[in-house]
């Protein structure tokens, strides 16, 4: 479907059958060999072919136009909530078009979720409620908004890869227990909290240092240092150092 593949497709269906004149439609930027071009264009085209190559070639055609025209129809739809898309572009993980279908997703009135825990409800972030007689049946998610979290699971994953910020932090926290799906499903409930307060409050994503969000880091960081030292057959006396006045 390059420049010289559609311009052999029209002198096709156009009627020209000489493998030398379609050869000479080729753009000069092309590979291929005169040679070899010749050799790829030789075949016996009937009218039934050429019918068919126009049908397809109608129907792309078509769709090239419906993909330029749906983005310039999306940007005008949501130039009254820009200022939403560009602070949620300010969280990691979420690009532009994420940002859009959070938007599209919502309706950007937070005010129809009384607070960040029912748009994660909403959104199908958290366990459903399957209990009986004291026991929990299943912790699969519960139904919800199926394009908001397909999204937000999308840019938690996103999200988890960028080092030293705090949703990769959550990620890892809950990953060592529960392991990586149901980590990324709690980093996508916990933007999804992030996204209610930054558009309820008409503000920009303002990261934490992932150390004060766990502050017992340092201390499960020092158990399992200790731990692999008496694996090791070593004994350490561990004090902390004074602070420096």
């Amino acid at each position: 479907m390059g420049v010289s593949g559609r311009a052999f497709l029209h002198a096709l269906i156009d009627g020209e059958t000489d493998r030398s004149r379609l050869a000479d439609l080729s753009d000069p930027r092309l590979k291929a060999s005169r040679c070899d071009i010749e050799a790829a264009l030789r075949g016996f085209p009937n009218g039934h072919h050429r019918f068919m190559l126009k049908v397809h070639l109608d129907l792309i055609a078509s769709l090239d136009a419906a993909v330029t025209a749906i983005p310039v129809e999306v940007a005008a739809l949501l130039e009254p909530f820009r200022h939403h898309v560009t602070n949620l572009m300010t969280m990691p993980g979420v690009s532009q078009t994420m940002a859009e279908v959070f938007v599209a997703e919502t309706g950007a009135d937070m005010s129809r979720f009384a607070s960040a825990d029912h748009l994660v409800s909403w959104a199908g972030l958290c366990p459903r409620n399957d209990e009986s007689a004291g026991k929990r049946r299943t912790n699969h998610l519960r139904p919800g908004a199926a394009w908001l979290r397909i999204a937000l699971v999308q840019c938690a994953w996103a999200a988890s890869r960028k080092k030293k910020r705090r949703f990769e932090s959550l990620f890892r926290r809950v990953r060592g227990r529960q392991g990586a799906k149901k980590a990324v499903v709690a980093v996508a409930a916990e933007m999804a909290r992030c996204a209610w307060q930054m558009m309820s409050k008409g503000v920009s994503f303002e990261d934490h240092d992932p150390a004060a969000l766990d502050p017992k880091k340092a201390e499960r960081e020092l158990a399992r240092i200790v731990s692999k030292l008496k694996s090791l057959r070593y004994k350490a006396d561990i004090a902390p150092i004074a602070a420096v006045a």
